[in-house]
């Protein structure tokens, strides 16, 4: 049995975002009941998948002024970057990387999925934003400069220190 299945609280009510997310579960699941033999093609196909999904949402990101250097798209790439590592391991003979991060990956995904993509979800939404042509029904409503940190109230605004921190 799998350690993480799709369940409504993984639902954040955009579908192309609800498929991606579906289609993550259902890869995991496979590289978590995959034979050694399998295991590494399995992961290939789960890290490449997780590019894509993780590209398109920094794509939606960037196009509705949330900053390339925000929190959820720096997790993006951690996240990716000790995946690809995972090949690394699993190519020196190591599938006891791949298992374990196909593990942490259980645990970490439902709490990205229902904090960061959550807020993003309900941002694209709250600007009429179209994932699939790339459309903002109401312009009105994008921010009116980028937003850094996360985009929550609880990150700052910035990533750099303010000028007067800098000279101290």
């Amino acid at each position: 049995m799998s350690n993480l299945e799709w369940s409504d609280a993984l639902a954040l009510n955009l579908p192309v975002m609800d498929d991606t997310h579906r289609e993550f579960v259902e890869l995991l699941a496979v590289v978590e009941t995959a034979s050694d033999e399998t295991l590494l093609s399995h992961w290939r196909t789960l890290v490449d998948h997780t590019d894509d999904h993780f590209g398109r949402e920094d794509q939606w990101m960037q196009a509705t002024r949330f900053s390339s250097t925000n929190c959820h798209s720096v997790q993006h790439k951690v996240v990716l970057q000790v995946m690809r590592e995972g090949i690394t391991h699993a190519l020196a003979g190591d599938l006891g990387a791949i298992r374990q991060m196909a593990r942490e990956l259980a645990i970490w995904f439902p709490q990205h999925a229902q904090t960061m993509d959550a807020a993003l979800a309900l941002h694209l939404r709250g600007i009429g934003y179209d994932p699939a042509t790339g459309i903002v029904a109401m312009p009105e409503a994008l921010p009116n400069s980028i937003i850094h940190g996360c985009g929550g109230a609880s990150c700052s605004d910035s990533e750099t220190p303010e000028p007067a921190a800098q000279a101290a």
